[in-house]
């Protein structure tokens, strides 16, 4: 009786023993297989979009430059400081040009004074005059020759003339001296040297007790406002216009995409690299800084389609995508739709809330039973 009752409680021990076998054989099975990284296909609005290429350029670039040389008296240039429109740079050593201010002044004021006396030779034209008149009063009685008294006539006639012409020219010697002292004052004013708009000093060429040369320059400044550019190819072009949305990343900023629109379509390609200019209205937050020379990518939107099957980009095999159906790997070949920057639309192939792999899709294949990692979308 007691050799009976003890095959029952060995069939259970072995029974659990094997139980446990499989479980562990399971588990190290389940544990061995390698993990998917997914994510789920979601409906969303898909967008048509086309993609190009993004530049951040300043509005404008200065390079500034002196009218006139010298020696560097004052500067208030450094690298990086803001300057704004009007505002006193550098100002050149004006000691030689007061000068020649003070000695023209003084030569303008004898001018005027010789113009305001007027030409010495009135009283030459004067005497000849009276003289005239006398000999005109006895060629009248027959006391002198009228052969003689044209000549004395054009005597004074000459004189006269003489003295219009002295005249003239005393008047335009005051004029030359003002012409003189305008030109040396506005050459003077040139010696102080203002930014010509609101900007960034980028680079310092001059500095006190330099000597400088006429048109050599002295520094460099890019504006504050800042251009975003977007250049794409000639097929993507044929569909753009003025407003249209458009999504931009920055290669600096990581994977954060900013709305924008399209305030400017340039209608002539770059004959270098065949490709069509857009100009992009931004918004960005106030946090970041938008240098000149960032650059990054665009995706304009053309066409917009709601409730669509979305995958990300990533997941995506030429034309195929892994999914994973029961824990094993299915190759599925789709139709896509609608495509943007991170995610394509699916017409075919793929339902929404199936799991997708998005990562190192070339270590899978078909039928490989897998563990699944979902990540967010």
């Amino acid at each position: 009786m007691s050799q009976s009752s003890s095959f029952p409680k060995w069939g259970l021990r072995l029974g659990i023993a094997a139980a446990v076998i499989l479980v562990i054989i399971y588990a190290f099975s389940y544990l061995t297989r390698p993990v998917a990284q997914t994510v789920a296909a979601i409906r969303n609005k898909a967008v048509d979009t086309r993609p190009g290429t993004v530049q951040v350029k300043a509005e404008f670039e200065v390079e500034l430059k002196s009218e006139v040389g010298g020696r560097v008296k004052t500067s208030e240039l450094e690298v990086g400081k803001r300057v704004f429109k009007g505002d006193v740079l550098i100002t050149i050593d004006p000691g030689d040009i007061d000068l020649e201010i003070e000695r023209i002044h003084n030569e303008l004021a004898a001018a005027k004074t010789r113009n305001d006396l007027g030409s010495t030779l009135r009283a030459d034209e004067f005497i000849l005059k009276e003289t005239l008149d006398n000999l005109e009063r006895q060629t009248k009685v027959g006391a002198y020759p009228v052969a003689e008294l044209e000549k004395d006539r054009r005597k004074y006639e000459q004189a006269k003339q003489r003295r219009e012409l002295d005249e003239v020219n005393l008047k335009l010697a005051v004029e030359n001296l003002e012409n003189s002292l305008r030109s040396k004052e506005r050459e003077k004013s040139k010696m102080t040297i203002v930014a010509p708009s609101d900007g960034v000093v980028t680079e310092v060429l001059a500095r006190v007790g330099d000597l400088i040369d006429r048109n050599a320059p002295i520094a460099d400044m890019i504006s504050v406002g800042r251009t975003i550019m977007a250049k794409l190819s000639e097929d993507n072009f044929a569909a753009i216009k003025l407003g249209q949305k458009a999504s931009v990343h920055f290669l600096t900023f990581g994977n954060e995409n900013y709305p924008a629109t399209i305030s400017k379509v340039l209608p002539s390609a770059d004959p270098t690299t065949q490709r069509y200019t857009v100009h992009l209205d931004v918004a960005l937050p106030e946090d970041k800084n938008i240098m000149p020379g960032l650059t990054g990518e665009v995706s304009i939107i053309i066409a917009e389609r709601a409730n669509a099957v979305m995958i990300p980009r990533r997941a995506l095999v030429g034309d195929f995508v892994y999914v994973v159906e029961g824990g094993k790997i299915a190759l599925r070949k789709v139709e896509k739709g609608f495509d943007a920057i991170n995610y394509v639309e699916i017409l075919k192939g793929v339902q929404a809330g199936e799991l997708v792999v998005v990562e190192k899709q070339d270590r899978f294949r078909a039928g490989e039973r897998v563990r699944t990692e979902v990540l967010k979308n």
